[in-house]
């Protein structure tokens, strides 16, 4: 595959259709909450009982106030009705925060239990999705959208929304409260509310493209992370861990940069909104004096009334405080959304065929056909021209030629990883287009040049390669002495039971290589691929490998990918590939007799 550097997506950074695309998103993020919307209305009903049973609290506060009496006239303090409304204020307060305290406890479970679908559904996009994807897109950005970006969308889902449906109940409540004692005074409000909203809007509208920015520079930051650390062996081993660490800084600062202008940018909303609302405040204490000393209004009304507009501004300062989280959410969700709105793999048709026994299907004889095949991963570049390849059943090609002349890239055709642009692929006089593509796949086993080992123990890891369930360890080990690895496995403490971590980095390259043949071996399907499988084992091990590989290839039809041409002397044939283009075909012998490409890369091999 092409394993080159992976750019990043511009549309990270930059989109258009803002509105279009923002009422996408919510109306996406709301058909996951929809699946959990009898927890959400029981949040609903949470969040306006608890607040209204807050808001009853100022109003109870009136009445003890006035209940007290203008202070003058000794003995005119009525105790019993102030201590009647105030343990009642009491009550109502610890209701509230009772009713808030399991209001908290649903949303957290709601919320976690829509970013663990959410993560579900990404994971199962990603096993889905077309192998150039991945080619294209850096590991490290994929992380940060199923960590980062969901735990953004997380914290918006478990606190934001709580607070927006609480602000929504405080500043409805609390503005009948303040009609009902002072229509006069909410007057104040019909100029400082508008002003708030419309800074807030404007300020929003103009900071959202930071954290669309944000997100896409820390997702490049984590690709080149996660690129350093699987290359720092090499990095050490050409003294370049400063270069690097430069390279690093670069990449550090452009996305602290961006954290830093998006988080000065967004700070500014909360301070420019609780100025309007100070302000309003201030407005109400001058008019509601002049009112008093008019006789319109009593102390105990105006206390309340000032209670009543510090909650009334109070949440549309709080709503401008978490528009920096609502913007990064909005942002995170884009990326998400946007990695599960990313092209599969095409469905299997309707009438596919159906390769193997244990798919139901018919049973694999191995004969393997590229038909005038062309093929580029970019459509202005064509890496193979034209390729005309015939094995049969059982047979053993070789497939040979310098670094870049398409040899890894006819196996991704054969595996239908990509499709040719023309000609075609089949088995078995079939093609692969219209084949069952599982099937198809289950038909082949692979041996990589670049091993992959999870973590588990090495019975686990052998045991990958089979289809079944049930595989015994008897097999595994069996698979393990035709590989030539099982002396070393029980050499290990807890030999088969032996736990692999990090890739399995705490055993030699050629012992891993040695284990994912012996996955290969524990496999049952009748096509091979070895592609480079003995590159990173030295010359003895080779020639244990291969006379395992012998054995292995009886009866089945095998492609050997090679450097080294001592590995594909004894196949049957022999593709020799230059530039895209099958140059010449033959045996062995039939190659060398010919005197052409085969014969001085033979000769290079050999004699130099």
């Amino acid at each position: 595959m092409n394993n080159g550097p992976k750019a990043g997506n511009a549309r990270d950074i930059v989109v258009e259709n803002v509105s279009k695309r923002k009422l996408k998103v919510l109306l996406r993020l709301g058909k996951y909450m929809y699946r959990f919307r009898f927890g959400y209305l029981a949040a609903l009903l949470l969040s306006i009982g608890s607040n209204l049973f807050a808001l009853i609290g100022p109003k109870l506060s009136g009445f003890a106030i006035d209940a007290i009496g203008d202070g003058l006239t000794v003995g005119t303090v009525d105790f019993d009705t102030v201590i009647f409304y105030c343990v009642l204020m009491l009550i109502f307060y610890i209701l509230s925060s009772v009713m808030q305290y399991i209001l908290q406890s649903v949303m957290i479970r709601l919320s976690r239990g829509i970013v663990k679908l959410m993560r579900e559904d990404i994971f199962k996009k990603l096993m889905r999705m077309k192998a150039e994807y991945f080619d294209k897109t850096q590991t490290g950005d994929i992380i940060s959208r199923i960590s980062y970006d969901i735990d953004t969308l997380n914290a918006t889902l478990s606190t934001d929304l709580v607070q927006i449906a609480s602000s929504i109940v405080t500043v409805i409540g609390s503005l009948v409260m303040m009609i009902s004692i002072s229509p006069r005074l909410c007057l104040i409000f019909a100029v400082t509310v508008p002003l708030s909203i419309l800074t807030s809007t404007k300020m929003a509208n103009r900071f959202r493209p930071l954290f669309r920015a944000r997100s896409g520079k820390l997702g490049e930051l984590n690709g080149y992370a996660e690129e350093l650390l699987s290359g720092q062996r090499t990095v050490r081993a050409y003294n370049r861990e400063e270069t690097m660490i430069e390279r690093f800084r670069e990449k550090n600062k452009i996305a602290a940069d961006a954290y830093f202008k998006t988080d000065y940018y967004g700070t500014m909303v909360g301070p420019t909104i609780n100025f309007i609302n100070n302000l309003s405040l201030t407005l109400v204490s001058v008019f509601g004096s002049l009112l008093y000393l008019r006789g319109a209004i009593s102390i105990g009304n105006i206390s309340t009334f000032v209670l009543y507009s510090r909650k009334f501004s109070g949440p549309i300062n709080e709503t401008a405080n978490i528009i920096n989280e609502l913007q990064s959410a909005a942002a995170a969700a884009e990326r998400v959304f946007r990695l599960l709105d990313e092209e599969e793999e095409s469905a299997d048709l309707e009438n596919a065929v159906k390769f193997g026994f244990a798919d139901g299907g018919m049973a694999v004889q191995g004969q393997v056909e590229l038909r005038d095949v062309s093929f580029g991963y970019e459509k202005d570049r064509e890496i193979l021209h034209h390729i005309q390849m015939h094995v049969k059943p059982g047979m053993t090609a070789a497939i040979v030629g310098p670094t870049g002349a398409g040899k890894t890239t006819i196996i991704n055709l054969l595996m239908r990883f990509y499709d040719p642009d023309s000609g075609t692929v089949s088995l078995d006089g079939h093609d692969i287009r219209g084949a069952v593509r599982a099937s198809l796949r289950r038909s082949y086993t692979m041996v990589l040049q670049d091993t992959w080992l999870f973590s588990g123990t090495i019975a686990d890891n052998i045991a990958y390669g089979s289809p079944r369930k049930d595989i015994s360890r008897a097999e595994i080990e069996e698979a393990a002495k035709a590989a030539g690895i099982h002396s070393f496995i029980k050499s290990l403490p807890h030999g088969y039971d032996t736990v692999l971590t990090d890739e399995g980095v705490s055993i030699s390259k050629g012992q891993k290589q040695l284990l994912t043949i012996a996955r290969a071996m524990i496999s049952n399907a009748p096509v091979l691929i070895l592609d480079e499988a003995t590159s990173n084992v030295d010359s003895m091990t080779e020639m244990r490998i291969q006379r395992a590989m012998q054995k292995l290839m009886e009866g089945r039809t095998s492609f050997v990918i090679a450097h080294r041409l001592s590995t594909v002397r004894r196949a049957d044939v022999i593709f020799v590939l230059v530039d895209g283009c099958v140059m010449e075909h033959g045996s062995h012998e039939e190659l060398i007799d010919k005197k052409g490409f085969y014969y001085s890369l033979h000769n290079s091999q050999f004699e130099g």
